[in-house]
């Protein structure tokens, strides 16, 4: 696949150690996204598991679940009728002024069918890019917010809320504020280069009109989702996912209606971007 590996032979719910933590990180550096397969974890462990690979980070409109502060429910009731949650392609919460490093999935309740989660490597789809249109986004910078989703009349917003939608996700106004970042982003690990581009939450470019953003962003978004750079993830219960924030985007899909869905997430911080 584009990205992605599976890590066997490791039980998650015990105190790794610096070699094996150090290892992992290599791996998941590589690889963009681990896959980990029967753990078995109580709310603790997944929260000491995450803090391996740096402090638990923020997540600015979402609630936390009622047993721990630093893990949150991405949750779907089997009558519920709202929009599939975070369908769009993004990078979690780009609209920081650093953003998180990854994010970690621990699947819960699992459906029989559908719900994969879609990750598209965009280190392959920067180097991928005619070089003109390389040149060119390399010297872009846009502008983020969260206003799309987390405003009042936002996806998430008002409406959503009275929809019924099961999850915590709490709108603000706060969601209008902006921070810009560079469109191609140097992984301050790796040293590779990737687009940082999100249809959730891009607005436009700094210093272009709307409609020259617009075309652009189109024309972007075409491009970082083509087959060749998407792993399409099936869930099965037990299994932690982890993904890096700065050279990936993730999407989720629907196609489970009637069945419950409910898997625990952490955020891990970045230190800079």
């Amino acid at each position: 696949s584009a990205c992605g590996a599976i890590v066997t032979g490791i039980d998650l719910s015990r105190e790794l150690s610096g070699d094996l933590t150090a290892e992992l990180r290599s791996h998941w550096l590589k690889n963009k996204v681990l896959i980990f397969p029967d753990q078995n974890l109580n709310v603790t462990q997944l929260v000491a598991f995450s803090r391996c690979f740096g402090e638990i980070g923020e997540d600015p409109f979402f609630g936390h679940i009622d047993e721990n502060e630093n893990v949150a429910a991405i949750q779907r009731n089997a009558e519920e009728k709202t929009p599939i949650f975070a369908e769009v392609f993004h990078s979690d919460w780009s609209f920081l002024p650093i953003p998180p490093a990854g994010t970690i999935l621990y699947g819960i309740k699992i459906p029989p069918v559908g719900g994969n989660t879609l990750f598209a490597n965009q280190v392959m789809a920067y180097e991928s890019l005619p070089r003109g249109m390389r040149d060119r986004a390399d010297q872009l910078v846009a502008i983020h917010s969260a206003a799309l989703g987390y405003a009042p009349d936002g996806a998430y917003g008002e409406k959503d809320r009275e929809n019924g939608r099961s999850m915590r996700i709490y709108f603000d106004e706060k969601a209008r504020e902006t921070y810009e970042h560079p469109l191609v982003r140097t992984h301050h690990e790796t040293g590779e280069k990737a687009l940082y581009s999100s249809a959730a939450y891009i607005q436009g470019f700094a210093g272009l009109e709307k409609q020259e953003s617009d075309k652009l962003l189109s024309e972007l978004y075409a491009h970082q989702g083509k087959d060749e750079f998407v792993y399409s993830h099936s869930w099965r219960k037990n299994m932690l996912v982890m993904w890096d924030n700065r050279s990936v985007l993730h999407a989720a899909t629907g196609g489970y209606d009637g069945y419950e869905r409910l898997l625990y997430r952490t955020t891990i911080a970045d230190h800079q971007f």
